[in-house]
Parts: structure tokens; C-alpha cells; sequence
């Protein structure tokens, strides 16, 4: 299921293909930057390029890429207790996603997933709307059930985002500690994932790591563009923002 990015030598796609491979990696860029919840789209895009699954080998190192430049700035934010809370679920739920994942059909994944976040963003309307009342969860099987699920779709799909990004609003972060502590988590594990990606899958390959030389570029301008556009996003709209576009994408993913 899983083969090596096969391309020309040269590596000359079309035009509207590098048009598309450059503007999602700008928007992997927006996303480290603080634009969260935007990850389907420059997944979907990379897709249309490339096929589902070798275009996560091309992603996975410009993710990378806009981790490293999120760290540097957002590193003074970071909140290292709710990094160690998901990082070792999350972790678990990787392996899971390198053994049970290579075999997995591919419909059966995006619409089950996209079932499973919707139903937790709907649960997260109904406690920001009732959380005078209610308490949202923060004990240990919570951060295991969001972790195992992000580890498992981050490594099948790149799509960890949507629960990494429930997590992090659960625990009532404000959006500069929201980005720093996410940006040092998906940071640890892409580079985690990398090593199964080329041994295991061998979906990251000379070839793909060419491509990303390519596109490294839009990845650090939309890394700048999403930090200017996250400061003048208020508090409690940027919650919103997020809850909203992790609904979007859930119902892309499922109709995709």
C-alpha cells in the first residue's frame, strides 16, 4: 500500500501541480505559525498532487521544518506539563499507527476519524457553553485518549492536529501557550515519525526530500504571515477560530 514516490528524474510536474504543492506548504507555514486547524487543507492539496499516502513522506519534513521555526519563537511560552501529559500517549499512539495503520483502507480511516472529531468538537461547544456548570476533563484518560489519537492519525495521515488542538483548548490554554507547548510536541514527534516513514514506509525518499528543498521556502514565509495574523486575533475569538475550523475539517475529511 505504502510505495516509494516514483518521479522523473528531473522532477518537472506540471505547473498547477508545484502551484498546489507551494500553496499548501504556505499553509503548513500559516498552521505553525498559530493558524490551527487548517491541517486538512494542506493535506488534501498534497494529495491531489502527489496520492494519499506518498504525499504524507513529502509533508512530513516541511512539518518539520515549521516546527523548528515555531519552537524559536514561541518557545518562551511553552507549558512543559501538558507537553508531558499527551507526548508519551501520543507517542503510543504512533507505534500503533506504524503497526495497524499500513493496511488500514484508506476510506474506512478518513471516515471514522472525521466521525471521531466532530463528535469531541461538538462536546467541547457544549462545555465552553456550560463550563460554569461542568469541568472539563484533565486527568490521565483524557490526555491518553486524545494522544492515542493524535499518534495514530499523525502517522497514518498527518492529521493529528484536530485532537492535539481539543486537547489544548480542554485545558483552557491562552493562544500564545496553546501554539509554543503544541509547537514543541509536534516537533518531538514528526521527528519521531521520520525514521518509520523512510525504513518502515518508505515514503520519505531522495526523491520527496528533493521536492521539500523545493518548498521549504513557502513554509517559512507562511510562518511568518500566520505569527503577524495571530497577534491580532483576540483571546477568546482565537478559541472560536479554532473550534470552528477543526469542525471544517472534520467534514472535509469526511467527504474528501
Amino acid at each position: 500500500m505504502f510505495q516509494s514516490l516514483q518521479l522523473p528524474p528531473d522532477l518537472q510536474l506540471a505547473w498547477w501541480q508545484w502551484g498546489l504543492a507551494g500553496l499548501s506548504a504556505l499553509i503548513v507555514g500559516l498552521s505553525k505559525g498559530g493558524l490551527k486547524g487548517i491541517s486538512i487543507a494542506f493535506v488534501t492539496l498534497m494529495a491531489l498532487v502527489f496520492g494519499g499516502k506518498a504525499s504524507t513522506g513529502i509533508i512530513l519534513p516541511l512539518l518539520t521544518v515549521g516546527d523548528i521555526f515555531a519552537v524559536i519563537y514561541y518557545n518562551r511560552h511553552t507549558q512543559w506539563r501538558y507537553l508531558y501529559m499527551l507526548l508519551p500517549w501520543m507517542a503510543a499512539g504512533v507505534l500503533l499507527g506504524v503497526w495497524f495503520g499500513k493496511d488500514l483502507p484508506e476510506l474506512l480511516f478518513k471516515r471514522g476519524m472525521a466521525a471521531i472529531i466532530l463528535i469531541t468538537v461538538i462536546m467541547m461547544y457544549w462545555w465552553e457553553r456550560n463550563k460554569d456548570r461542568f469541568a472539563i476533563p484533565d486527568n490521565w484518560w483524557f490526555s491518553g485518549l486524545m494522544g492515542l489519537l493524535a499518534g495514530f492519525t499523525t502517522m497514518v495521515g498527518n492529521l493529528a492536529g484536530a485532537f492535539a488542538n481539543i486537547f489544548f483548548l480542554a485545558m483552557r490554554l491562552p493562544k500564545n501557550q496553546f501554539i509554543g507547548t503544541a509547537a514543541w510536541l509536534f516537533l518531538i514527534i514528526n521527528l519521531f515519525k521520520l525514521p518509520f516513514h523512510y525504513f518502515v514506509w518508505g515514503t520519505v525518499t531522495k526523491e520527496s526530500l528533493l521536492i521539500d528543498l523545493r518548498l521549504a521556502l513557502f513554509v517559512i514565509l507562511g510562518i511568518f504571515l500566520g505569527i503577524q495574523l495571530v497577534k491580532i486575533i483576540k483571546e477568546q475569538h482565537y478559541r472560536q477560530m479554532i473550534l470552528l475550523l477543526t469542525a471544517l475539517g472534520a467534514i472535509l475529511i469526511f467527504f474528501r
